[in-house]
């Protein structure tokens, strides 16, 4: 039994995701699985990419971002103007290894013993970079889930679905609701905004779908970092949200000549 901490689209903001590593530190994981856009929209590229080769992933997917940032020929067509110089930028940062380390990762993968999916965007299409934002969408994904688990990103809006087991069929893919709080919603506990965490009991025989939000660019309007634990012997699966030092990633996006949008991004949580 251990704990596998799920971290998706860090965005090369480092300072999120140091704090994630520490708040994972203090949690005790015995295991990292990645999700994908470890680069992009953010500054701190040799950072993240240096600590992402020390938590050697149990298992990782390939991100858009990724996909794009090492190739140099591939057209930046499908980002808008903000997201696409980013991507320039990082590609004149990347070395031969980082191309190859970001390369290593597939477009979805399996994680060895364990009966969870790993894909960056959907599982019907991985490449063609969709999202999952409603039950409709999480129907698709379903059809193509063979495991009882499936972690996804590339939305930066944490957002999960459980699908009961046959003998359940007529209640059908449902939202959990308790994953997708947010300060924003009206109808939030007056504490929400100091808790830093929501679980999810798993029940046997189900299975379920979890966007798990952002580390590097929140769009959910929590502007803390975003990450995930699945905890084999509780069986659970906690949404973690960390607070960071916005204003140093935004410095180091700022002394980069990165577009300010993508600065002021960080403080929205949009």
């Amino acid at each position: 039994m251990a704990k596998y901490a799920i971290l998706s689209d860090i965005h090369s903001n480092g300072e999120a995701f140091e704090a994630v590593l520490k708040k994972c530190s203090a949690v005790g994981i015995d295991h990292y699985l990645f999700l994908g856009d470890l680069v992009g929209y953010n500054a701190d590229v040799r950072r993240c990419i240096d600590m992402a080769r020390e938590l050697n992933f149990l298992a990782a997917v390939r991100g858009n971002h990724d996909d794009v940032a090492l190739n140099p020929n591939a057209s930046t067509g499908g980002f808008n103007t903000n997201a696409a110089i980013a991507i320039e930028w990082t590609r004149r940062l990347l070395s031969a290894s980082d191309r190859e380390f970001l390369e290593s990762f597939p477009m979805q993968t399996g994680v060895p013993k364990l009966p969870i999916t790993l894909v960056h965007a959907t599982l019907d299409s991985p490449a063609t970079w969709g999202y999952i934002f409603d039950v409709h969408h999480a129907r698709s994904n379903f059809s193509y889930q063979l495991s009882s688990l499936c972690f996804c990103g590339h939305s930066h809006v944490p957002v999960a679905f459980d699908k009961p087991p046959f003998a359940y069929a007529g209640k059908g893919v449902e939202e959990i609701e308790a994953w997708v709080k947010n300060p924003d919603d009206p109808a939030a506990d007056e504490d929400f905004t100091v808790s830093d965490e929501l679980t999810v009991q798993l029940v046997k025989g189900h299975k379920y779908l979890f966007n798990i939000g952002s580390i590097g660019q929140p769009r959910n309007g929590d502007i803390r970092a975003s990450f995930a634990v699945f905890d084999s012997e509780a069986n659970t699966v906690t949404r973690y949200r960390i607070p960071y030092d916005i204003t140093v990633t935004q410095g180091i996006n700022r002394e980069a000549g990165l577009p300010e949008r993508l600065s002021l991004r960080l403080e929205w949580g949009r």
